[in-house]
């Protein structure tokens, strides 16, 4: 399922509650059933089924057992399957997070609140160091040179954000980080030869935590899987919820949940991994080119 993220007054369209949704949707198709039909059963508008399948809004439990007795969806286990991942959803709306106190997060809401909810993430970056692996002064550098954005506190909103992502690679249960990085990533002067510098040592730093793992992908592998463009998988632990891909593209925010398009996303990723250099080797070659800065 491919989706792009479009606002719509001040209700959000979270990656459960359309995974909630589609669902549902799915089910009401195949009992060749229109929207205003469902509607009917729950006392609704039409424009409410519609938006409860988009996963604009929250759904209640009885319109979930109501729908899907309508549905004919008899199942337990597939009723309840439903029932959790709106429960998760509904909390997960409610959840007050750090990002409440970053009104300016626009567009990067809904992935911070993801990325504050996953279990593990894996990265592909062909033009800079992933943002949970960046120091102040890289991110600084990369907010002032964004000519769409201007920045009268000098970036620092933008590096407090950053800063506060990167406390999920912290704590009793961490974020599991695999990041692939070009080697061009690592070569761009972002800010000047001192600020790569500090960037590369907390590179090699960072990649020796047990919960992170970095491998470059060199310039000497040539052509590679990854030209196409990045991508970030998002996984999480909750039943019900699949994995999702983001990627940013010149027309905005692109999420594609779970189905084949995460699937070819992950054989990508391991293709990525296979061309990289190791771990270890990764390490070694961030260090050096630290060194020769």
């Amino acid at each position: 399922m491919e989706r792009s993220q479009t606002p719509q007054g001040n209700r959000t369209s979270t990656v459960l509650g359309r995974r909630l949704g589609g669902e549902l949707t799915r089910h009401r198709l195949a009992a060749g059933l229109t929207q205003g039909q469902a509607a009917k059963v729950i006392s609704a508008s039409t424009g409410k089924i519609a938006r409860m399948e988009s996963g604009w809004v929250p759904m209640r439990d009885p319109d979930i057992r109501i729908l899907c007795e309508l549905y004919e969806v008899s199942d337990p286990a597939a009723v309840g399957g439903l029932l959790e991942l709106a429960r998760v959803d509904r909390e997960r709306r409610k959840a007050k997070g750090w990002w409440n106190d970053f009104p300016d997060l626009g567009d990067m809401r809904e992935y911070v609140t993801l990325e504050n909810a996953a279990t593990v993430i894996r990265t592909w970056q062909l033009s800079f160091v992933p943002g949970l692996l960046q120091t102040p002064d890289y991110v600084r550098a990369l907010a002032l040179g964004n000519s769409s954005r201007e920045h009268a506190d000098g970036g620092q909103r933008v590096v407090d954000t950053r800063l506060a992502r990167q406390q999920r690679l912290v704590g009793q249960a961490p974020l599991f980080l695999r990041a692939v990085i070009h080697e061009a990533a690592l070569r761009h002067l972002v800010g000047g030869e001192d600020v790569m510098r500090e960037q590369l040592k907390h590179l090699v730093k960072a990649s020796q935590q047990q919960n992170v793992k970095v491998q470059v992908l060199p310039f000497a592998a040539g052509q590679h899987a990854g030209m196409g463009g990045t991508f970030n998988i998002i996984s999480f632990a909750e039943p019900g919820a699949m994995d999702v891909v983001y990627t940013e593209t010149a027309m905005g925010q692109l999420w594609i949940e779970g189905g084949d398009g995460a699937a070819q996303h992950d054989r990508l990723f391991q293709r990525l991994v296979a061309s990289a250099l190791s771990p270890a080797d990764s390490q070694a070659f961030i260090d050096t080119l630290h060194k020769e800065m």
